[in-house]
């Protein structure tokens, strides 16, 4: 069986399907860039100390330990729904999508690992001797909401296998982060709790298999699973994952295609922009500013987002090819994947949150804040010199490609 070339095109189905996803991730990048502006201009105007304030409320029942502040109920509680969703898209990602086959899922696995790696790697280099190497893992995720929505303000028709690959990075990204926040940011682990999440998240998955229709039974069931998962000691967002691991993924309209379909709308439109509203409020004077670009926290994330992620992601797909001698798609350059890559170095959501979980002193959190602000920025200015300047190759790509379709006679997926 022969290899498939690196970044070629994949199943219509599967084709049809990342178009959908990437125009809903577009709204939901659009909605979460807005939260997080109306949270650095709140904390920077007369009303930052209300924005603070309502930030560091405290609500929720003392004596269950969830009397969390309201920042930490967007982080924990919140998240968690943005989490489930990750999970689903994993599920059907690894169980009906084209990276059920080892050798299509071998790329994105290979580029996501890279572009974990060389940005801790340089994180650490940088904050080696400054005890503060425990925020290895910021610089490490992509935000594929953000990603996307800059990818629809450059208006590139960036080809079918490029949209996918960048989908299908960051989700595989979004697992190894959350591997990454249950594995090393667990302080301390409650074994006896930890088991006991596992008894309501086995009910779900037996109610959800049998009985799905059974909504009004699931949603208590998966409280449950995050209440013992967060008093277990390990994030509780682990617990959104873990539910969306069990939801049956398999068929044309299975479980986890309708209930993503339900429950997308709440995580794009509401709890990952309250996390967003609450997480990247900064304060910035020049104190702080002098502080932060002082930092090599700063510049460990900015470093790593900007130079890392591109050289991880383009460095272990080149390493790929060398190695299984499959060739880029003839619609492709190295180029391409670069100004991909690039998109991958936008951190937002994950990195804020590990940021969080990392540093607990103030300074730090506004240095994270700044770091991931500022390499961002940096990443999605880049990107945008290089897919800018390919547009027209790209142009031409997506008209063979509807030509192709037409010929077929399937409708254009990336009509707009």
């Amino acid at each position: 069986m022969s290899t498939p070339g690196l970044f070629s095109r994949g199943s219509w189905p599967e084709t049809a399907r990342i178009a959908d996803v990437l125009r809903r991730e577009t709204v939901g990048g659009s909605i979460l860039l807005v939260a997080a502006v109306a949270a650095l201009v709140l904390a920077n105007s007369p009303w930052s100390e209300q924005y603070f304030d309502l930030a560091a409320t405290r609500i929720g029942p003392e004596s269950l330990h969830l009397d969390l502040t309201v920042a930490h109920w967007a982080a924990d509680g919140l998240l968690a729904i943005f989490f489930f969703v990750v999970g689903l898209e994993l599920k059907r990602e690894f169980v009906a999508g084209d990276l059920r086959d080892p050798r299509r899922a071998m790329l994105p696995v290979v580029a996501a690992v890279g572009g974990m790696v060389v940005p801790a790697l340089i994180f650490v280099a940088i904050n080696r001797g400054n005890g503060t190497t425990e925020g290895w893992a910021i610089p490490t995720a992509t935000d594929i909401a953000f990603a996307v929505a800059v990818l629809a303000v450059l208006g590139t028709s960036l080809p079918a296998a490029l949209r996918t690959f960048l989908l299908t990075l960051a989700v595989v990204d979004d697992l190894l982060a959350i591997t990454v926040i249950a594995v090393f940011y667990t302080a301390s682990l409650d074994l006896v709790m930890l088991a006991a999440a596992f008894v309501p998240l086995a009910v779900f998955a037996v109610v959800v298999r049998r009985a799905p229709r059974w909504w009004w039974l699931l949603i208590p069931l998966a409280v449950l699973t995050w209440v013992f998962m967060h008093e277990s000691g390990v994030h509780a967002t682990v617990a959104g994952v873990l539910l969306g691991f069990t939801v049956p993924a398999k068929g044309h309209a299975s479980e986890a295609q309708r209930m993503e379909h339900a429950v997308r709308p709440i995580s794009t439109g509401i709890a990952v922009p309250l996390f967003a509203f609450f997480a990247a409020g900064v304060a910035v004077s020049g104190d702080v500013l002098s502080g932060a670009f002082g930092s090599a926290v700063t510049w460990g994330i900015v470093a790593g987002l900007v130079l890392g992620k591109p050289i991880g992601i383009v460095g272990s797909s080149m390493l790929l090819s060398a190695t299984t001698r499959a060739q880029l798609d003839p619609s492709i350059r190295w180029i391409d994947v670069t100004g991909v890559a690039m998109l991958a170095g936008i951190g937002f959501t994950v990195s804020l949150l590990i940021g969080e979980l990392a540093f607990v002193r103030e300074d730090l959190e506004d240095y994270v804040k700044i770091g991931v602000l500022v390499g961002s920025l940096l990443a999605a200015t880049l990107a945008a010199v290089v897919l800018r300047s390919r547009n027209r190759h790209y142009r031409l790509v997506q008209e063979q490609e509807s030509r192709d379709d037409d010929a077929d006679g399937i409708p254009d997926a990336f009509q707009r």
